[in-house]
């Protein structure tokens, strides 16, 4: 028996590890960062009860780009759409580089 895996020790390589031996690390890292976005903005606009057509006037765009915000699957949403999309909730938009 191996003694690092009894103890809680680490087996093999990481997730992480793993999506940059396939190459995918950055499409994949990209694709959560917007689900987790257009998530806590359908949070926030339910916790404050603003409707889409609400939502899409507060920031000042169409029903379609305010569709491609909420929706995890797109990928088609600039920063911007996200700043005006935080500020219309009462929040702000923190990106940084690490």
């Amino acid at each position: 028996m191996n003694g690092d895996n009894e103890q809680g020790g680490r087996v093999g390589q990481s997730f992480e590890d793993f999506l940059k031996e396939q190459g995918t690390y950055e499409e994949t890292t990209e694709r959560a960062i917007k689900r987790v976005l257009a998530f806590q903005v359908a949070a926030e606009m339910e916790k404050e009860s603003v409707s889409k057509a609400d939502m899409a006037r507060r920031m000042g765009t169409s029903d379609s780009q305010l569709n491609s915000l909420l929706d995890p699957e797109s990928d088609a949403v600039s920063l911007l759409t996200l700043a005006c999309a935080a500020k219309a909730v009462g929040r702000t938009l923190k990106i940084n580089l690490i």
